[in-house]
């Protein structure tokens, strides 16, 4: 299962606030893409994973300015 979160024009931390939130109403083993334009959105993802547990699998790509992350929520 798979949902995508779209935080294009936020500056932090408005990307990471609207993830944790995303992320209370997904299932465990859900990956959520989330499209990004903040420049700390890498930094801050994966700190918001380190932090909460959850799987930062991957930058997926980048394209016109636009960064997109695969998130996958662990139990």
């Amino acid at each position: 299962m798979a949902e995508i979160l779209d935080t294009t024009g936020l500056k932090c931390p408005l990307p990471v606030l609207k993830v944790r939130k995303a992320m209370r109403n997904v299932p465990a083993g859900t990956r959520l893409t989330v499209l990004a334009t903040d420049p700390l959105a890498p930094l801050d993802l994966q700190h918001f994973c380190n932090e909460t547990g959850h799987e930062f699998e991957q930058v997926a790509s980048e394209e016109d300015g636009v960064m997109r992350f695969v998130i996958r929520r662990t139990g």
